[in-house]
């Protein structure tokens, strides 16, 4: 009978602790969830509005979908702890284990990162875009295409470049479609004995038949330099960026082929040798 009464007691004690301990985290799990709950539905709020935002900023469609992930995951990461921790399940140790792991996994990819942030970097100030014609890293190129990684390249003989966004970012660019206008330079060497007021004349004559030459800025023609077996005029003109090279390639072939029509010799090196017997 005393083994019944101590059995009955022992049990009635356990379904007191069941029901304390049921109870308590009855509640803490009911509270989680509701946490869990809200918080989900207040990161989809967040990233909406993120979205928004930076439609209105003219960021790349490319970076707007990473930067809405990247926040979409960490909101929710540092949710699932909040939870976790109302549970009870000590998130000290996992934290530090995440940080410990975090830290390794960025040496080991230290480049890789590097990259990403060039990427990140170009996207929202946009030193070029798709389409312009720049040089750097020792490449020049049509840009094709902005990755988050990389940027391609594609050169004037039809070759693909993969120019890491890392170094893109951190070095010098020149960018030759950034301004509507550029200047075209020509250097021409008349002789020795010609008559230079005639060469200029020349020169200004065809580049005022030249429509795609601007009139503003004025066209600039003079005597540069008296070299070692040429007198040398400098030509200056502007022209719209997308002209530059066909205005270029054109007056260097149209003052070939009349240079010789108004008495302008094109002289080139030469060397007298004189023996002595």
């Amino acid at each position: 009978m005393e083994d019944i009464t101590n059995l009955t007691h022992i049990t009635n004690g356990w379904f007191q602790a069941i029901e304390k301990y049921g109870t308590e985290y009855g509640l803490r799990l009911l509270g989680a969830l509701v946490v869990l709950v809200i918080g989900l539905w207040i990161i989809r709020l967040l990233t909406k509005g993120s979205r928004k935002l930076m439609d209105k900023s003219n960021i790349e469609p490319s970076l707007k979908s990473f930067i809405k992930s990247l926040v979409s995951i960490l909101l929710k990461i540092l949710l699932v702890i909040s939870v976790l921790g109302m549970i009870g399940i000590q998130m000290t140790s996992f934290i530090a284990l995440l940080a410990a792991a975090g830290l390794a996994v960025g040496m080991a990819l230290s480049g890789t990162l590097q990259n990403f942030a060039g990427g990140v970097m170009i996207l929202m100030f946009k030193p070029f875009k798709v389409g312009d014609f720049i040089d750097a890293q020792g490449h020049s190129g049509v840009v094709k295409e902005i990755q988050i990684f990389v940027t391609i390249l594609t050169t004037p003989d039809n070759k693909t470049i993969f120019i890491p966004n890392g170094s893109l970012s951190n070095g010098s660019m020149t960018n030759f479609n950034r301004q509507v206008n550029r200047r075209v330079d020509w250097t021409f060497g008349i002789a020795y004995g010609d008559d230079y007021d005639t060469a200029k004349e020349m020169i200004l004559k065809l580049i005022g038949e030249d429509e795609r030459i601007l009139p503003d800025p004025a066209p600039f023609v003079a005597l540069a330099e008296l070299a070692s077996s040429s007198v040398n005029l400098t030509a200056r003109v502007w022209v719209n960026a997308p002209d530059y090279w066909g205005v270029l390639f054109d007056l260097n072939e149209k003052f070939y082929k009349n240079a010789g029509k108004a008495g302008i010799n094109i002289p080139f090196p030469q060397m007298d040798v004189h023996l002595d017997k």
